[in-house]
């Protein structure tokens, strides 16, 4: 692994960060008002925290162009009538995976960042399996099992149980982190790329109904050997060819020695567990999936492609990557990027439509939080939501204890994103969690999309050096509200969410219908230990289950847009299993009725562009449709 250690941190604590013009317009515009009243305490709060984990720089911004902010300072309504119950099967279902964090005692920064999880169908069978990313000790490479599956069976009672897989998963050297999974063969199964602290691997898919089984390609699709640090990965179709490409973040550069020389420390406590401002910055990449003398590779082309994102000041990589979503955010039918990152500016990667991008964060303004400040991003999700007009985009993105959340916000008649995490509804009640994992899906099948969280700290001891502070945090739903109600979300009491309350140290989220009764699971990975398998049985209405049946390039329609009508309301799903923390969540739209029968008509907009209409009435139930 190669250092830039003339490379200075910028945004978060221990780095500088002047936010320019394109920051300013895209982020503090017609906010700062805002921020300057009520938003005063809340700065306060996050610059408590942070200064207990890294000194900070003060920044200024011009205010000499800011309206007055569009911000609804009525009183959110509380739910009383919202139970969103879910419950713990972790241990009924068969699930005995326990994650290794590697601590050793050394208190090295992989340790701190967690393992994500798949939710997805690898035999073909209909029924999602369990896959999850296990760490290990840092110091020791000697290969182990890195990728644990658990099969989807049905029991002699005819009931939701799972297997682990003894065989046929190959043993992988290094620290796992995150998964993507497509097919990228064309063989019409589903492969897995792992990344990891170390070197990348790819597991090629070759299972039968009755058998999960994987053997390594990492060398036939030509991997890099060299060792480095990634995070999320996913896969879509990015330069336009109709087969599966990789896109990945990676964290920082890292190694024991470098660890050992940033040495960051609490007082009380001693050696500790810190942000990444001490650590350089890296670059993504991009793996083009080519074929050439019959043979498939990858080929890495991420900076020359434009996949990069610097710092104005240093002309340094200052991305710090994990979380990562792909979506068409510019509407012209091919798939952009956004890339949250810890305590260094979020990047936008806006795609020409052939493969090349270039990174416009600022101008977007998605790289700054409302106050102009970089934030410790972690996971990441989006979400189309009809309004008046057209379509209001949202990207919502996990922070560090005592950052609120972000969830900004594109409207149907707006150029570029502004964080309006508290217009919305979720400031205030997501500020004192640390949040890694979070994914916007319906979960009561209303209709509208809920946002949940998974929480949990880094250091097991906050607590001694911050009262307010807890090492295991219960994961959060805020409830979608719909327009006629008011629109936003609003925090579901912890007393009506059952399981999900029980205090971890999240990561990794994912969401899918692991028992097949209509309505989407969740499972929530912890640093180490046990992860938390929740049955969802919140839902009190039906649902339209859409899987897709594309080409061989893409057999499960990776980037599709969905569609649908129910009387004179608009529900749109993407399907794109990266999203969350690390994690993959299983390839299907979902689409909760409500108090209505079925769907009138489905518009299905293939990956190419090509679009495809159903008529309905579509009744609730599994669907699989082709072009």
């Amino acid at each position: 692994m190669t250092s830039d250690r003339s490379a200075k941190p910028s945004g978060g604590p221990g780095g500088e960060h002047r936010p320019d013009r394109d920051a300013i317009i895209g982020v503090v515009f017609r906010r700062s008002l805002w921020v300057g009243g009520l938003g005063a305490a809340a700065v306060g709060g996050i610059l408590l925290t942070r200064s207990l984990l890294a000194p900070s720089t003060a920044r200024k911004v011009n205010e000499t162009t800011v309206e007055a902010p569009r911000v609804d300072l009525e009183p959110a309504p509380e739910l009383t009538d919202t139970a969103m119950t879910f419950t713990d099967m972790t241990a009924a279902w068969g699930i005995g995976f326990e994650r290794d964090d590697g601590a050793r005692g050394k208190k090295l920064l992989p340790e701190t960042v967690g393992g994500g999880v798949a939710i997805v169908d690898l035999n073909g069978d209909g029924r999602p399996e369990l896959v999850f990313i296990d760490g290990g000790d840092l110091a020791d490479n000697t290969p182990r099992d890195r990728v644990i599956v658990y099969a989807n069976r049905l029991n002699p009672e005819g009931e939701t149980t799972f297997d682990r897989v003894a065989d046929g998963i190959p043993t992988l050297s290094g620290h796992g982190m995150g998964i993507a999974t497509g097919d990228i063969d064309g063989d019409r199964d589903v492969d897995l790329y792992i990344s990891m602290v170390g070197r990348d691997r790819l597991l090629l898919n070759e299972s039968t109904p009755d058998q999960i089984q994987f053997r390594d390609g990492t060398d036939e699709f030509g991997l890099s050997k060299k060792a480095a640090w990634s995070t999320a990965v996913g896969f879509g179709d990015f330069d336009g060819d109709s087969d599966l490409d990789l896109v990945g973040l990676r964290y920082v550069d890292w190694s024991p020695d470098i660890d050992a020389a940033v040495d960051f420390r609490l007082d009380g406590i001693g050696r500790a567990y810190g942000p990444p401002t001490g650590f350089a910055g890296t670059k993504p990449f991009l793996l083009l999936n080519e074929t050439a003398e019959g043979q498939r590779r990858f080929v890495e082309v991420g900076e020359v492609r434009g996949l990069t994102q610097l710092n104005p000041e240093t002309d340094s990589d200052e991305g710090k990557g994990l979380g990562l979503a792909i979506i068409d955010l510019d509407g012209d039918g091919d798939l952009d990027l956004i890339g949250a990152n810890d305590t260094t500016p979020n990047a936008v990667w806006i795609n020409d439509g052939t493969g090349y991008f270039e990174e416009r964060g600022r101008r977007m303004g998605v790289a700054f939080d409302r106050s102009g400040s970089a934030t410790g991003a972690m996971g990441i999700d989006v979400s189309d939501r009809p309004a008046r007009g057209g379509v209001d985009t949202l990207v919502a993105i996990g922070n560090f204890a005592n950052e609120p959340s972000s969830l900004f916000v594109r409207r149907a008649d707006e150029a570029t994103f502004f964080d309006d995490a508290a217009g919305e509804g979720i400031s205030g009640p997501s500020r004192r969690s640390l949040t890694f994992g979070l994914l916007f899906t319906d979960l009561d099948l209303d209709g509208m999309e809920d946002l949940v969280q998974a929480n949990g700290h880094l250091e097991a001891e906050i607590q001694r050096v911050q009262a307010s502070q807890r090492y295991r945090q219960a994961a959060q739903v805020f409830r979608g509200i719909a327009r006629a109600e008011g629109s936003g979300f609003r925090e579901v009491p912890a007393e009506v969410t059952g399981d999900l309350a029980r205090p971890v140290v999240g990561r990794g989220l994912a969401s899918g219908d692991l028992d097949l009764d209509g309505d989407l699971d969740l499972v929530i990975t912890q640093v180490a230990g046990p992860p938390l398998v929740l049955r969802n049985d919140a839902a009190g209405f039906e649902s339209v289950q859409v899987r897709l049946d594309g080409p061989d390039g893409n057999p499960r329609g990776i980037g599709a847009v969905l569609t649908a009508t129910v009387g004179d309301r608009r529900m749109i799903r993407r399907i794109m299993p990266t999203r969350s923390y690390l994690s993959q969540v299983e390839p299907v739209a979902v689409f909760g009725l409500g108090n209505a029968q079925a769907i009138d008509q489905l518009e299905i907009r293939w990956p190419n562009g090509k679009i495809t209409l159903v008529e309905g009435p579509i009744e609730p139930g599994r669907h699989r449709l082709s072009p």
